[in-house]
């Protein structure tokens, strides 16, 4: 199979090829396909499946030039590794700019993830906490900078009983944790989703299955930590490895905690502040993006517990 790729007038052949062409030549050895440059184009040749996936890398490379101006290493070793996993599987990407912020709140708080290792965020219900931080958790493996991306929950009881309800511990627990799986697909395709998730790249569990673990390379997200305990919290925190990043999120006015019992997450929002490394993002009544009656309903309780 050959192909012939032309190159925009905007890209900046320089960056994506490398110094002495290294990220051309990681892409050879990582597919065993023939690729060269000739005047402002790519020529790649090789096996049909293997230029397919090579192909695959490629793009996901000229998307993070054309995005962020540079290209390293270890990024085009990342998406190549994860080009070769998924065969022709086009890498989820949310393109940076397909995810803009709907207000002042949601704009710090995407700067807030990219500018630290671990970021709190607080919010009320429909402020987007969830959906933003998966959808930098996509940008970051389709950028090659995470490998994997863990997503958890606490499976915490809110009226109902898990023993009573039908079906296995993965039955029991899949209701928690399909928020995070609608999220996803909302940003990548559903089919996509089910193929990262058999292969590993992307992983959803409960917060109680992450202890003993250690995440590497990962971009972890706890959501509704509202309904973790300070132990939980501490743990969550401590599984991260090198080169990991993590969001938690959660709104501390719905706790479904025993009555006396401290929220981790507004301990944590507490006493991990001045610390370097760690943001944190809060996001108000202004923020909500779902229905609009969802903010005449989060006021209208807030104006409730002020008066109680």
């Amino acid at each position: 199979m050959n192909l012939e790729i032309p190159l925009d007038e905007n890209e900046n052949p320089s960056v994506l090829f490398g110094p002495e062409d290294r990220n051309l030549r990681t892409l050879r050895d990582a597919f065993a396909v023939r690729l060269s440059a000739r005047h402002h184009s790519l020529h790649l040749s090789g096996a049909a499946e293997a230029v397919k996936a090579a192909l695959v890398a490629l793009d996901a490379m000229r998307q993070i030039v054309r995005s962020e101006g540079r290209l390293t290493q270890a990024q085009v070793a990342a998406l190549s590794g994860q080009a070769k996993s998924l065969g022709t599987a086009s890498l989820p990407r949310t393109a940076g700019g397909a995810v803009p912020p709907k207000s002042a709140g949601q704009r710090e708080y995407q700067q807030t993830i990219r500018g630290h290792d671990v970021t709190v965020c607080l919010g009320p219900a429909g402020t987007g906490k969830t959906f933003l931080a998966v959808a930098a958790a996509l940008d970051a493996m389709a950028a090659g900078t995470c490998q994997r991306i863990v997503l958890a929950r606490p499976a915490v009881e809110a009226g109902e009983k898990l023993g009573y309800l039908p079906g296995d511990l993965q039955e029991k627990v899949n209701p928690y944790l399909r928020p995070l799986i609608d999220s996803l697909e909302k940003l990548v395709d559903a089919a996509e989703v089910r193929r990262l998730m058999t292969r590993g790249a992307i992983e959803i569990v409960p917060l109680a299955f992450m202890r003993g673990r250690t995440l590497d390379h990962s971009f972890a997200i706890l959501d509704e930590a509202q309904n973790c305990t300070t132990r939980q919290m501490l743990m969550f925190l401590t599984r991260l490895g090198s080169d990991s990043k993590a969001v938690v999120t959660g709104d501390p006015t719905q706790t479904d905690l025993p009555e006396g019992e401290i929220s981790g997450l507004a301990h944590a929002w507490e006493v991990l502040k001045g610390i370097p490394g760690i943001g944190f993002a809060e996001l108000r009544q202004g923020d909500v993006v779902r229905h609009p009656l969802v903010r005449r309903i989060v006021e209208a309780y807030e104006l409730a517990e002020k008066r109680r």
